[in-house]
Parts: structure tokens; C-alpha cells; sequence
């Protein structure tokens, strides 16, 4: 990986991915809305199975999160079933919500080798693509080298990413709490603890010193962090993406119990409990369920 510094001395980085974040959290709080055109739920919405229909949903979740939350994050699965169309849905939707005001962080998972993956990061984080994006997610599992040229694009570009590491799904948990072994640094950790330590570099640059970094983490709302063998020191100034809330069992009141210190850099994602309440009550819900969080964090 290259270090810290490399990146500090780029002449090319942009305005921080993690001021802006840090912005959104301090005004909005830390609900992420979900845009998750699942085809049961473009059903209940009255909506057609098809591009069309996503677009209509996607645009309208936009139109309800705009001024209530900081953050939205497409599933980009539930457009790709859709092939080209589904993506030039995808891209309004994008647009729209970035010119609303609005974080995108689009969930696209994306993990390959090094030169696939500076395509990805040609696509989702480089400034002028269709699918430009505030942020996308990735997976560490081609090895946490594979996302170099991800993360250096992204950081120069202002841009920021979320590592998968300790995902909220049972059937992941066998494989991010096996315990790694580093001859070198004589001592083990868990596979989720040591892809934070491999790709969190970019944060200690001084050029993010006391604030956000632009790369986060992935770590599911319902995982216990110490079970999971993370150190909450080694997160600090790192954004979390926390799926699990709502309809997956989380709760509002769960953030700091959960995560302690670090709730405050935390994005609390919900999509079902919210989408559910259809286009005519959306608009009330993400008031509401962003409102709640907020004076979690007050206490």
C-alpha cells in the first residue's frame, strides 16, 4: 500500500470526502437512507417492474430525504437487474440527489484485482463518469492491496470508500472473526481487525488529522465489536457504514451502546423500515427516524 504521505503531498486531491460527511452528520444526524427498489416493494408502491419504475422510486426518495437526512445509498443490484436501463436509471437517480444536496454512497460491493478495480474507480468515484458518486463500497477479499488504486483515486478525487469488514450477516461471521496470523508483527488478529488495519492508511495523512478520513469501514449494527476482535482505537477518525438497522433488528436507541465513542462518525442505514411507509409517508418517516437518532446522540 502506498503510505499516508504519499497522499498528503498529492497536489491533486480535492475538497475532503470526510468534511463533507462531517458536515451532513453535525447537520442531519447519522440516518443513511437506503434506496432499495426490492420488487415486492415497487409492488406496493404502485410502480412498474421495470426501469421506469425504478426511476420513479428512486427519484421520489430523493425528493423525501432532501433536507431531512445527509446521505442516501442506492442498492445497485436492485438497478443492474434491469441491464443498461437499470443504470441509466441508477445515474438520474444519482444526479438528482447529488444536486439536491445529498451524499450519495452507492453500494455496489465492488472487489477484484488491482487493475479491475481502478476500472470500478474509474466508474463510481472518478469526477464526470455517469455513475459519479460521493462514496462506494468494496470488498477486501482479493486481498486489501487489490483496492489501492480504488482508494488513491478516490482520495485525490475528494471522493470516499467503504470497506466491507464486519458485515451484519450471520453467515459472514466464520470468515471476519477467523484469526489471521502476522509472523512479522508476532501476533494475530481477527480477518475484520486486520482489513481495517490494511486499509485505513489514507486517514493518518495530516491532511485528515482530527477529522474524518475517506476511507470507512463496513460494520454491521448488530455485530458486537469486541466479538469481533475490533479495536475501537484503531477506528478513530474512520467513518462507519452501519447496515442492520431497521428492519434487520437494530434500533435507533442500539447506536451508542453499540458503538460507544465512536457513534458520532457512524451512518446509520435504514431502507425497508422506511421504504415501507410507501410515497405518501416517507416523507414523515425519515423526519421522524432521523429526528430519533439525533437525540440518541444528544443523550
Amino acid at each position: 500500500m502506498p503510505q499516508s504521505s504519499e497522499i498528503a503531498a498529492s497536489p491533486e486531491i480535492a475538497a475532503s470526502f470526510g468534511v463533507r460527511l462531517r458536515a451532513a452528520l453535525d447537520a442531519h444526524g447519522p440516518l443513511c437512507v437506503g434506496i432499495d427498489p426490492h420488487a415486492a416493494l415497487l409492488e406496493q408502491w404502485g410502480l412498474s417492474q421495470d426501469a421506469e419504475g425504478l426511476r420513479s422510486f428512486g427519484l421520489a426518495v430523493v425528493e423525501a430525504a432532501a433536507g431531512r437526512v445527509g446521505v442516501v445509498k442506492p442498492q445497485v443490484a436492485f438497478f443492474e437487474r434491469f441491464g443498461s436501463k437499470g443504470f441509466a436509471a441508477l445515474e438520474d437517480v444519482i444526479a438528482s440527489a447529488r444536486s439536491a444536496g445529498l451524499l450519495v454512497l452507492s453500494d455496489a460491493k465492488r472487489g477484484d484485482i488491482g487493475s479491475t478495480m481502478a476500472g470500478y474507480a474509474s466508474a463510481w468515484v472518478e469526477p464526470g463518469a455517469p455513475l459519479e458518486s460521493d462514496a462506494v463500497t468494496v470488498s477486501p477479499y482479493l486481498g486489501p492491496e487489490s483496492l489501492r488504486e480504488t482508494i488513491t483515486t478516490a482520495v485525490r478525487a475528494g471522493k470516499g470508500v467503504f470497506v466491507l469488514a464486519a458485515t451484519s450477516n450471520p453467515e459472514a461471521a466464520s470468515l471476519q472473526t477467523a484469526r489471521t496470523v502476522d509472523v512479522a508483527a508476532a501476533d494475530d488478529q481477527t480477518v475484520a481487525q486486520r482489513v481495517v488495519r490494511d486499509i485505513t492508511w489514507a486517514n493518518g495523512s495530516p491532511a485528515f488529522a482530527g477529522g474524518l478520513g475517506p476511507v470507512g469501514v463496513v460494520i454491521g449494527a448488530t455485530v458486537d465489536l469486541a466479538e469481533a476482535g475490533l479495536d475501537v482505537r484503531s477506528l478513530a477518525g474512520t467513518p462507519i457504514l452501519a447496515p442492520g438497522f431497521g428492519a434487520q433488528g437494530a434500533r435507533p436507541e442500539d447506536l451508542v451502546p453499540r458503538f460507544g465513542a465512536l457513534a458520532g462518525q457512524v451512518l446509520a442505514s435504514e431502507s425497508r423500515s422506511i421504504l415501507g411507509a410507501g410515497p405518501q409517508g416517507i416523507a414523515a418517516v425519515i423526519a421522524e427516524r432521523a429526528a430519533r437518532y439525533q437525540e440518541v446522540l444528544r443523550g
